[in-house]
């Protein structure tokens, strides 16, 4: 529930997008959050609620990504987390304990320290011993030292919430009618690896229609005219291959056009739910077409690296074979950038075609969790060289797959790469461990010395 007790401590996630801070936020809070507007507008779009931990309650605050200096979306999110810090008495910046510290990281903490607010600097995505070792780099930050978290596998989230206690001090006091209620109960939470699904596309192409044939309940609101579902919403769904978590996601239409600030918002958290999805389920309307619009979307989803399914919706409408065959050969063109993405026809209505998804997500989430032992790496790096060497006597040394999730691999060469070898490298790699059509990172590192 919302807060409006101003007396509390307020606590305020911030950081780059998508280093997990609306997980983080979502792990304090103990629960998945909505958008809440009070009409007759939406005044902000951060979110707020009162946590508690060891029965000391705080506001807990959650912000849009800070980058200044972007487009008009951009600028918003950057001003409404600006107004969040300014009020706030402690403040989380999430950084990637998994890529290390990288210049938009620098260019926030330059502007806490300008700020002068109490700061704790929160290494999410610490999932190992590993990762824990690496947090030390970001003591560059000139923010204090950095406690390292995985905030969706709760990995070191209580230390955190300690460290977060000792920092608030006299500003938060006991409550005294409930006193560490964690110790009576255990609260029921999402099994980390369960995957997420988020389905995606501009308004009123069906998503919602699809989203309640999956889960088997109308959870989303339908109707025919565009633009109902307002949030984000998550349902976990129990399958044949396992529990899946579906998340329906506001239909998105172009920046210029989004003048509502329910809108507005709706987009935000719809963005959000891409960056945290293991799989995105792409939506057109298949008596349309692909739009421009479908288009810049695509590629939005593709920028967030998770695996993507291309759904042609309401294929029932469109009875002419030859126009049928048109609309898929459209896809290919239009949605070229997407590689290897599989292309499914579908009826959300009737529910035609709609069986043929599962296989189809069962094998794109496991591609996307893929972690291949770095002996078979090597090996594919050393015979693709040897057939087809990279010229001027530039090779790679060693590599290593540092993350999933996607699957990112780090090459450490001895010079640089010509960059028509390295799509010929990630070829490879792709064909050699069957990652199909779910993105892959190369990280490229001359090796010192």
């Amino acid at each position: 529930m919302m807060t409006e007790n101003t007396e509390l401590p307020t606590v305020v996630v911030v950081g780059r997008p998508n280093v997990g801070k609306s997980t983080l936020f979502n792990r304090i809070a103990g629960e998945q959050v909505a958008i809440t507007e009070d009409r007759p507008g939406i005044t902000r779009d951060r979110k707020e609620l009162e946590a508690e931990w060891l029965g000391v309650p705080f506001t807990i605050v959650d912000t849009g990504g800070w980058m200044p200096g972007g487009d008009a979306l951009d600028e918003k999110v950057s001003r409404q987390v600006e107004a969040a810090v300014s009020s706030a008495d402690l403040v989380l910046l999430v950084v990637d304990a998994s890529v290390g510290t990288v210049s938009q990281d620098d260019e926030i903490a330059a502007w806490l320290r300008r700020s002068a607010v109490d700061v704790i600097v929160v290494a999410n995505k610490a999932d190992n011993d590993g990762r824990e070792r690496e947090m030390w780099d970001f003591l560059a930050l000139g923010l204090g030292e950095p406690v390292p978290v995985s905030a969706l596998h709760g990995r070191r989230a209580g230390d955190l919430l300690d460290v977060v206690l000792q920092r608030l001090g006299d500003r938060a006091s006991v409550r005294e009618e409930e006193v560490a209620p964690w110790l009576e109960e255990e609260p029921l939470d999402i099994a980390p690896d369960t995957p997420r699904v988020a389905i995606v596309g501009r308004p009123n192409v069906g998503k919602s229609t699809l989203f309640n044939r999956l889960v088997g309940e109308d959870r989303s609101v339908v109707h025919d005219m565009s633009g109902t579902t307002r949030d984000a919403i998550d349902t976990l769904v129990e399958t044949e291959d396992g529990p899946i978590v579906f998340v329906d996601t506001a239909g998105m239409r172009r920046r210029a056009k989004v003048d509502d600030s329910a809108e507005y918002y709706s987009m935000v958290r719809a963005l959000r739910a891409i960056d945290e999805a293991d799989i995105a389920l792409l939506v057109i309307d298949g008596t349309e077409g692909v739009t421009a619009q479908d288009q810049r979307l695509a590629e939005r989803v593709d920028a967030a690296g998770c695996p993507i399914v291309v759904l042609l919706n309401k294929w029932e409408l469109i009875d002419d074979a030859d126009d049928r065959a048109a609309k898929r050969v459209e896809v290919g063109r239009r949605l070229a950038f997407l590689g290897d993405s599989p292309v499914l026809p579908i009826s959300a209505l009737t529910g035609k075609g709609v069986h043929k998804l599962r296989p189809l997500l069962t094998d794109a989430v496991e591609q996307y969790h893929r972690r291949v032992p770095t002996k078979d790496v090597n090996r594919v790096i050393a015979a693709a060289q040897q057939a087809q060497p990279a010229g001027g006597g530039a090779k790679v040394l060693y590599a290593v797959q540092g993350a999933t999730d996607p699957p990112t691999f780090t090459l450490f060469v001895n010079r640089e790469l010509p960059q028509h070898h390295v799509r010929y490298l990630e070829r490879k790699i792709r064909e050699e461990f069957g990652f199909g059509s779910t993105p892959i990172k190369l990280r490229i590192r001359k090796k010192q010395g």
